[in-house]
């Protein structure tokens, strides 16, 4: 657990995904259009995997990719993200990280 949560301090926005994940592709791409550059980690190329999905989990994330961290706290995975932005509640967190 303490190599995710140093992982996901490196940056103001980090996703955790697995690079042949349609879902996590769909975060980035938000990110992306919101003007934010985020660090990206895939996972799967990671040979801790498993034990960085099962951390995520444990810190509470519904599913364990794509995990999605705002300075440095975990904001969840795509349905969180996703109802964030539709509510308008995700671009006053990214403000501060916009490129």
């Amino acid at each position: 657990m303490d190599k995710v949560m140093r992982m996901s301090s490196e940056k103001g926005v980090v996703i955790f995904t697995k690079s042949s994940c349609c879902l996590s592709y769909a975060v980035q791409v938000l990110f992306q259009d919101l003007g934010v550059s985020p660090k990206i980690h895939e996972i799967d190329k990671d040979p801790e995997c498993r034990e960085i999905e099962k951390a995520l989990l444990r810190l509470g994330c519904s599913k364990p990719i794509p995990a999605v961290f705002i300075g440095g706290k975990l904001v969840g995975s795509t349905n969180e993200v996703m109802s964030m932005h539709l509510s308008s509640s995700l671009v006053p967190l990214v403000k501060p990280y916009l490129c």
